[in-house]
């Protein structure tokens, strides 16, 4: 596993708790639902974030320039891509391989790359991912429905507050000729985190 040492609990902001406190209060008044508000962060969780990331990725499978420079140094590739924050100073892209799974977690707290990847989902956040996954990531990934052979070299990287990562997926079978939207269509937050893998289009439907 990546060693990064700096790890620690983001406190939340002072926007944040504000932004609680409006949102109990509405929802004690009746103005808005738990529900709806459920309903947004989803989107943002599985949907809006997530498609900065899948462009990402679709370009980097298609440019071979592009990949280059965004694995030399993500933060600033990304940036290209208008795609940054807070919460993605440093961004690190990890290259999955047929001979290697690269995994991402936050062992201490939640640290995510926002910018790319929109908000974390709630089981990356779990106590269980976040000690199981280091421990023991086959059985982990294999929960996901990930079954990888023995002879795969499986990495898990810890995200700091100082270092985020990001997986670059390994480009499905069948997609020789898509362009890059219709591969942005494929690729999942959770590939993303590499404990999937992107589905051929063939498996996809």
């Amino acid at each position: 596993m990546a060693d990064h040492h700096g790890h620690h609990p983001e406190p939340e902001t002072y926007p944040a708790l504000r932004t609680k406190a409006i949102e109990s209060l509405l929802v004690e008044k009746g103005l808005i639902s738990s529900d709806a508000i459920d309903f947004i962060v989803q989107k943002f969780e599985q949907d809006i974030g997530p498609m900065n990331g899948a462009k990402v990725v679709a370009r980097a499978w298609t440019d071979p320039a592009f990949k280059a420079r965004l694995l030399e140094n993500g933060t600033g590739t990304i940036a290209e891509m208008g795609y940054w924050g807070n919460q993605g100073s440093e961004i690190i892209v990890l290259e999955n391989t047929p001979t290697v799974r690269n995994v991402v977690v936050c062992t201490l707290c939640s640290c995510y790359p926002w910018p790319v990847l929109g908000l974390p989902p709630v089981w990356y956040k779990s106590a269980p991912y976040r000690s199981r996954v280091v421990r023991e990531p086959r059985a982990v990934l294999s929960e996901f429905g990930t079954n990888l052979s023995d002879d795969i070299d499986v990495r898990v990287w810890d995200s700091t507050a100082e270092v985020r990562y990001m997986v670059l997926p390994l480009r499905p079978e069948g997609t020789e000729g898509f362009t890059e939207a219709q591969l942005a269509e494929l690729v999942t937050r959770d590939s993303m985190v590499g404990v999937v893998d992107v589905k051929s289009p063939a498996m996809a439907r």
